[in-house]
């Protein structure tokens, strides 16, 4: 009998350290925190172990705020095909990117229902108690981040044109030239109406804008580079600014909800 002890001992040892391994942590809201998952943190990060702790504990009380918000697949299946479509890419071909990245569509397809989740929190919650910039805080705001709008001074793109909608639909979709006019231009930026200059500021190189009715016909652009820096002029960039300020103000906002969560949050820390 005496003969089993030692690996009696030792299989209990070996049990416990197991527990040890993924023991809980800290219990945020009756939510637990595993030691796994702080390491898991900690590595993939590259953070200090209580920076891995406050990011679990922040990520528990999301969790908490967004648990009654629910995302359509059908929202997800739309947000990946612009995804892919934005990256000049079909939906399988994306599926096939990924897994050679060694992330599976499952996971892939959770990420982006996450942050479609967020955006809808964000927007009940934080985008619509947010003030509206006055003329003078947008100028400022302007003054402070100049940098920020700075932009290519031209950019040379492929103009296709055709007589109908569906011949440039048609020629988006296979490619063929045959009845469509082409040819290439340089815009200067300064010279671009805000919608234009939107439109291709957001189309990758070697990508195509959407259709255009131009009046007497429908044009694409194919963006082949942008080149040069300029700075845009505050009129011109107005939209932009807004969207910053905005954004800014919003990542503000969505702190101080948090910050003031987790004061409110009953926190138990069970291990060191």
């Amino acid at each position: 009998m005496n003969k089993f002890l030692p690996l009696l001992l030792l299989l209990l040892w070996t049990s416990l350290q197991a527990q040890m391994l993924d023991a809980i942590a800290l219990i945020v809201n009756g939510q637990p925190v595993t030691t796994t998952e702080i390491r898991t943190i900690q590595r993939k990060a590259h953070v200090s172990k209580q920076k891995a702790i406050n990011l679990l504990i922040q990520d528990r009380l999301q969790k908490a705020a967004m648990k009654n918000i629910t995302v359509p697949e059908s929202e997800v299946d739309a947000e990946i095909a612009r995804i892919a479509k934005m990256n000049n890419i079909s939906v399988p071909k994306m599926q096939k990117i990924l897994k050679q990245q060694g992330t599976s569509w499952a996971k892939y397809r959770q990420t982006i229902k996450n942050g479609l989740k967020q955006r809808e929190f964000f927007r009940q919650t934080v985008a619509k108690n947010l003030p509206t910039p006055t003329e003078d805080e947008l100028k400022l705001f302007y003054n402070k981040h100049k940098k920020e709008f700075n932009i290519p001074a031209a950019i040379s793109v492929i103009e296709y044109s055709a007589s109908s909608e569906a011949k440039i639909k048609q020629f988006l979709k296979t490619k063929n030239a045959k009845g469509i006019k082409s040819k290439s231009l340089v815009k200067k930026t300064k010279n671009l109406n805000p919608a234009m200059l939107s439109t291709l500021l957001q189309t990758p190189n070697g990508s195509f804008t959407e259709p255009i009715n131009a009046g007497d016909r429908w044009v694409v652009y194919k963006v082949k580079s942008k080149n040069g820096r300029t700075q845009m002029p505050f009129e011109a960039a107005k939209g932009a600014v807004a969207s910053r300020w905005r954004q800014q103000q919003q990542g503000k906002a969505v702190k101080d909800y948090f910050k003031k969560m987790r004061t409110e949050a009953n926190i138990q820390y069970l291990r060191n």
